[in-house]
């Protein structure tokens, strides 16, 4: 590039960052806040970019350009081209285009292709999820620049299962919109693994959730905000909540609303009984949905598993009650799951304090 063209580039910077990335003295440019801010982010960006570019091949670092790494993450993402395209809004040839030129520069297929479509190879899933950090880095540069500029607006995604949506993260996003209220928070649920690898393409900030053990990806990193229980519960009434020390012989033949089987709680529930040599009692009905657990309960015999936290505002209000059981259940580690080389952006970190405040009381309580 020629000097009067890097010149007009910084000039059309500062103006799309709100004010001047450099100044200037005899000896020469210096970054001001808001640029040091930038060039941070954008440094961590391209970094990653390049890395995972250059494991394919080292000339697409060079070569390949943002256009063609849309059209990658698309096709990833909808394993089509057809559906890529309608997604991107451009012609299913130039989507088609555009990643044979990514394969030829890297000398190898992304994708494997059949009848089914086209499914990513694991470069292509590696390459893909680099794109998109580096798209969420350069996405957290519009948050860093409302701090400087003393405007309040932003957004931050939050990956949630049903323990902390129903209950601890109410307190949580009630406490931070006290002082942010224009913030747009978004909330996504799902299940572990979908919401683990939406963090980890950086489509999620953070989740929050029952820790794994071991850590399940090197990539990521948890940190526990307090302890939770497994409660057994039944509708007001039940012939079994009079009862006290009820053990595996007691509850093996009756009907159970359980949490699906690859959670912690149902392998917990599971181990509960085959301690006692018994066999666990199947699910009637597997959900993790407090409100049709609550619901069927009411107008059925059936018995729920469910974390002691989640159904400790139910249980206040005598919607159910937790049975008396011979069991100090081990407890589990609730806690907050995010990327391992994340930098949060001010509005985040907010929220992080917030986050962690909450948990302390749910500690002291």
């Amino acid at each position: 590039m020629t000097q009067p063209a890097v010149s007009q580039a910084m000039a059309r910077m500062d103006a799309m960052c709100g004010g001047r990335l450099f100044s200037w003295d005899s000896q020469g440019a210096i970054l001001t806040d808001r640029g040091r801010l930038i060039h941070t982010r954008v440094r961590r960006a391209i970094g990653r970019l390049d890395a995972s570019l250059s494991a394919l091949s080292p000339r697409l670092v060079t070569t390949a350009s943002m256009s063609q790494l849309d059209c990658l993450v698309a096709v990833v993402e909808a394993e089509s081209f057809t559906l890529a395209a309608r997604r991107l809004k451009r012609a299913q040839p130039t989507v088609h285009r555009a990643v044979t030129q990514l394969e030829r520069e890297a000398g190898r297929p992304l994708f494997q292709r059949d009848g089914h479509g086209p499914i990513p190879t694991r470069p292509a899933l590696t390459l893909a999820r680099a794109v998109k950090l580096a798209l969420a880095e350069l996405d957290q540069i519009a948050d860093d620049l409302t701090e400087i500029d003393g405007r309040k607006s932003g957004s931050i995604a939050i990956g949630a299962l049903l323990l902390a949506r129903s209950s601890f993260l109410p307190r949580v996003l009630a406490a931070f919109r006290t002082g942010r209220p224009q913030i747009m928070v978004k909330v996504q649920d799902g299940t572990y693994d979908d919401l683990l690898a939406a963090l980890r393409r950086g489509d999620i900030d953070l989740l929050v959730c029952a820790l794994r053990d071991p850590v399940p990806a090197e990539d990521v990193v948890q940190e526990t905000l307090f302890l939770d229980r497994m409660a057994f519960v039944a509708r007001p009434g039940h012939r079994l909540s009079p009862r006290s020390q009820l053990g595996q012989n007691d509850l093996a033949r009756e009907g159970w609303v359980l949490p699906r089987r690859d959670t912690p709680m149902r392998r917990q529930f599971v181990s509960w009984f085959e301690q006692a040599g018994i066999s666990a009692p199947d699910a009637a009905i597997e959900s993790g949905s407090l409100l049709l657990m609550r619901e069927t309960l009411a107008q059925t015999d059936l018995l729920g598993c469910i974390s002691g936290q989640q159904a400790a505002a139910e249980i206040e209000k005598g919607l159910i009650v937790r049975l008396d059981i011979a069991q100090n259940w081990p407890a589990r580690a609730i806690g907050l799951t995010i990327r391992r080389d994340w930098i949060p952006s001010p509005i985040q970190a907010d929220f992080l304090t917030k986050l962690r405040a909450a948990a302390g009381s749910v500690r002291q309580g």
